[in-house]
């Protein structure tokens, strides 16, 4: 029996579901914070050392490694968030390392083949894409470690580690800018990553296993290969509409489209990183909470798209004095696209809403129809637009398209989450 003097101990006060989601998303914030302006900096450095018909060679180089990117993570990282998301340390570290390890052989068969084809092609392009398979590995390992740490929770060793990468990238930039060249950019923008994608290693204590990547594939073929199919759906329409709009009105419209993704760099960043943070936050909510899962995605969604309207329409005051100062000549011809390109980027962020659903949902089929629509529609928006009214027709056209894509991606969601809810009533049926 317990005596008077006998206190029974309080048990500690554990938090809310909802303040540990905040807190794993305020560390998302935080890097995707980083990214973004590390991101900036670098465009906005290369645009203004360099001016328009360069800024539109690394604006090229810059849309293709957007779909080597798309690649790695299809193969490798994206099937680490889904399943991985959330699990033991034991579980998770070997996963880390395989996933890595591919993400590394992914860098070096593509990395080949641009180096290859740089030096077939010569001249300012050509060298630009050879540095580029040159640093492809430093590149995707660091995308790779971003993902694996958000997949096991501790984002705080992500922002440590693009931090580091931020930090070693102004050196580089100014070493870059004295050599002058877009090869030059190319190769400092690739050394500073190499930094973050070692130190990687050290937070972890994971060395990538490159030996392992074909296993990897072999036992996530049922996501990786749709998911790879889903990511160069995206940043393959982004790509061909850059070649397209390159053709049709010239390089340097290249150079004015990624001048006004600059000015819209804090979302664009996001979206494209976008699911460091959610995929694994709606994964855990499936788990937790599922009935919650369409208004947590609803929240996002529809929170990020109103972000991008507030932010479009501050762009709009201000004065050409400073925007001349950031972007320089390329600033004139980019303002001209904000209000398409700020419609474009709300219409996007509303539809990543769902898509972070469908990936918890692991509906790699229905969201990889949905990517497959999206993109047919951008790119024939983009070159549509282009055709019709040169780089500002090309903003409207993409603008309408992410428009439509959003409504696309919401009625899969709502039919997945339909039949989610039905397996679920029947296996509770036959238990």
């Amino acid at each position: 029996m317990s005596t008077g003097s006998e206190r029974t101990a309080a048990p500690p006060a554990r938090p809310t579901a909802l303040r540990t989601i905040a807190g794993r998303l305020s560390w998302g914030l935080a890097d995707q914070a980083v990214c973004s302006m590390t991101n900036f900096v670098v465009g906005v450095y290369v645009a203004r050392s360099l001016g328009l018909a360069a800024f539109g060679v690394f604006s090229l180089v810059w849309v293709t490694y957007g779909v080597v990117l798309g690649v790695s993570r299809g193969l490798a990282t994206d099937p680490l968030m889904v399943r991985f998301s959330g699990v033991p340390t034991g579980v998770w570290r070997p996963a880390a390392a395989r996933s890595t390890g591919t993400a590394l052989c992914v860098a070096a068969v593509i990395g080949a083949v641009c180096l290859a084809a740089g030096l077939g092609i010569g001249g300012r392009v050509g060298h630009a894409f050879a540095c580029l398979g040159a640093v492809l590995p430093a590149l995707l390992l660091q995308d790779a470690w971003r993902f694996s740490f958000f997949a096991a929770g501790t984002g705080r060793k992500a922002f440590t580690n693009d931090l580091l990468g931020g930090l070693a990238l102004v050196p580089a930039m100014v070493v870059a800018a004295r050599v002058g060249s877009v090869a030059g950019f190319v190769l400092a923008w690739g050394a500073a990553a190499a930094v973050p994608a070692a130190y990687g290693c050290y937070q972890s204590g994971i060395r990538p296993r490159v030996t392992e990547a074909r296993a990897w594939l072999r036992e996530q073929r049922d996501l990786g290969y749709r998911y790879l199919v889903e990511n160069v759906g995206v940043s393959g329409a982004g790509q061909l509409r850059a070649y397209g709009l390159g053709a049709i009105v010239g390089v340097s419209a290249v150079g004015v489209v990624r001048g006004s993704e600059l000015l819209l760099g804090p979302f664009l960043a996001v979206l494209m990183g976008l699911s460091l943070v959610t995929v694994a936050e709606a994964a855990r909510v499936l788990r937790q909470a599922p009935h919650r899962l369409r208004v947590f995605c609803l929240l996002l969604g529809g929170g990020q798209a109103v972000a991008a309207l507030l932010w479009g329409a501050a762009l709009l005051f201000v004065p050409d004095r400073f925007g001349e100062f950031v972007l320089g000549g390329v600033w004139y011809a980019a303002s001209q696209l904000i209000v398409p390109a700020t419609l474009g980027v709300a219409g996007a962020s509303l539809g990543t809403g769902a898509a972070s659903g469908l990936r918890a949902l692991a509906a790699a089929r229905r969201s990889l129809r949905c990517q497959l629509i999206a993109s047919t529609l951008y790119v024939c928006g983009g070159l549509g637009g282009a055709l019709v009214g040169g780089t500002v027709g090309s903003a409207w056209g993409v603008a309408g398209a992410t428009a439509v894509s959003s409504a696309v991606w919401w009625l899969e969601l709502r039919s997945a989450l339909r039949a989610h809810d039905h397996h679920t009533i029947r296996e509770v049926r036959t238990t």
